[in-house]
């Protein structure tokens, strides 16, 4: 990496939940100055979208405020997959950029079904709603086909913030790579559906991660108060961001679980040959373009609904309680959020819980939580220490579970989340140093048997 030109790196990071603007500083990689708000989608129009003028709104006003204090001399931008901006001649949007959670008619979804390349060919398995962005753009292009034939341009998501602020139009690997359907990530190009799709005179020049595309364009610097030029980096999808500070300075094999609304697995120095699109393993692409095997499930939205309807709890106590869970059998069964993960189709219930404390329930969802993601790590054949980033690295009941079940070391990263670091990244910057919690593997008396149990129950 080049050294670091900058004192203080401002990031933009939309994620499914939450938006958030992070100043970083350039000689820590420590995060200095936080904004956020909740991202939420519009339920009215063609379909549910994003509130994409209110995240412009709110990205403005912090970047105005955190230019005043603490500053920041770069801007790089960070979002969650699963989504494209299509925009029109004069660079508006030409359609509202699609939640990826809305479920289109039957009859589109067998269409595409049939439309899609194979498995084998983009690494990206079928997804439920509109989790592959073809899918999405298939569903614009045929439910509203006078709407999409304004399009003028397609982004992927992270780089439409990148376009306006700069003016500049990009796409990027990490996006295109992230179970899009788009993308072929053994040769290195657009995936068959592209022409299928007849959307490649559509498709912005794909740009690197690490490219600065431009300044700030004038007006905006202005309404900022920018006293100087302020380049802006291309950008990242989250969970590549949240990847990319384990790439730059430890050896594979290692697994990173990177947490937040999903729980997404990466086995960084696996390969691609044993992976299983019906389980949700797939591969993604990381900042250097390389196709790594990855699985996930939405656990960070599965562990908000949980402790939603459990309730305050005493981490003592949910540590006291592992024991007696697991010698009565109390178990949590996927899926609490349907729709994706190592177990399609099961529908969530508890076994044992009826006259379970709150402490019991707690330490159960974190034993179905480190479960799920021990399948996970299994279905892509991780190897190596464990290193578990954002918010459930404060889950020390989870750590402890997830490097019993594994047997491997735990390496727990605090914080916010990992995203904002890695996007900070792409500037040139020195990765954060913060601490690390190391948690080796123990046994805990009755936990094996309990996994085999819990396994033939998801059957």
């Amino acid at each position: 990496m080049n050294a670091p030109s900058y004192h203080r790196i401002a990031v933009l990071d939309i994620g499914k939940t939450n938006a958030k603007v992070v100043v970083l500083d350039s000689e820590t990689g420590a995060e200095i100055a936080v904004l956020k708000r909740p991202n939420i989608a519009i339920k009215t129009g063609l379909y549910p979208h994003y509130d994409i003028e209110a995240l412009w709104s709110f990205a403005l006003d912090a970047l105005k405020s955190l230019a005043r204090e603490p500053g920041f001399d770069a801007i790089s931008i960070t979002t969650h997959g699963a989504s494209a901006a299509l925009l029109a001649r004069d660079g508006a949007l030409a359609m509202p950029v699609i939640d990826y959670e809305h479920e289109y008619p039957q009859e589109i979804r067998d269409a595409y079904t049939a439309l899609r390349p194979s498995f084998d060919e983009t690494f990206s398995p079928r997804l439920a709603m509109g989790l592959n962005v073809g899918a999405q753009l298939h569903y614009q292009k045929t439910a509203f086909p006078e709407e999409f034939a304004k399009a003028a341009t397609i982004l992927t998501y992270a780089q439409y913030w990148t376009a306006r602020l700069t003016g500049v139009a990009a796409n990027e690997l990490t996006s295109l790579g992230c179970h899009t359907d788009l993308w072929n990530p053994r040769v290195g190009s657009y995936s068959s559906l592209v022409d299928r799709l007849g959307i490649r005179d559509l498709m912005a020049p794909i740009r690197s991660a690490f490219d600065a595309l431009g300044p700030v364009l004038p007006e905006i610097a202005a309404e900022l108060g920018l006293a100087a030029p302020v380049p802006v980096y291309c950008g990242i999808h989250d969970s590549n961001a949240s990847l990319l500070p384990h790439l730059v300075h430890r050896e594979a094999p290692f697994a990173v679980v990177s947490t937040g609304t999903w729980v997404i697995n990466f086995g960084v120095g696996g390969d691609l040959d044993h992976l299983d699109p019906n389980r949700d393993a797939l591969a993604n692409v990381d900042a250097y373009g390389r196709a790594v095997p990855s699985s996930r499930f939405m656990g960070g939205r599965e562990f908000e609904i949980l402790s939603a309807e459990i309730g305050p709890v005493d981490e003592k106590a949910v540590q006291a309680a592992i024991g007696p869970v697991i010698d009565k059998g109390m178990m949590l069964l996927p899926n609490i959020a349907a729709g994706s993960g190592p177990f399609p189709g099961k529908a969530s219930r508890w076994i044992g819980a009826e006259e379970a404390s709150r402490e019991q329930r707690y330490a159960t969802a974190c034993l179905y939580l480190a479960l799920m993601t021990d399948a996970c790590l299994g279905l892509i054949g991780a190897k190596g220490p464990v290193i578990v980033e954002g918010p459930f690295a404060l889950n020390g009941t989870y750590l402890k579970l997830l490097a019993a079940l594994t047997g491997r070391e735990v390496m727990a990263l605090p914080g916010s989340t990992g995203t904002s670091q890695g996007a900070a990244l792409l500037t040139g910057i020195r990765p954060a140093s913060g601490a690390e919690t190391h948690i080796p593997p123990t046994d805990i008396p009755g936990l094996a048997a309990y996994r085999t149990h819990w396994y033939a129950a998801t059957k």
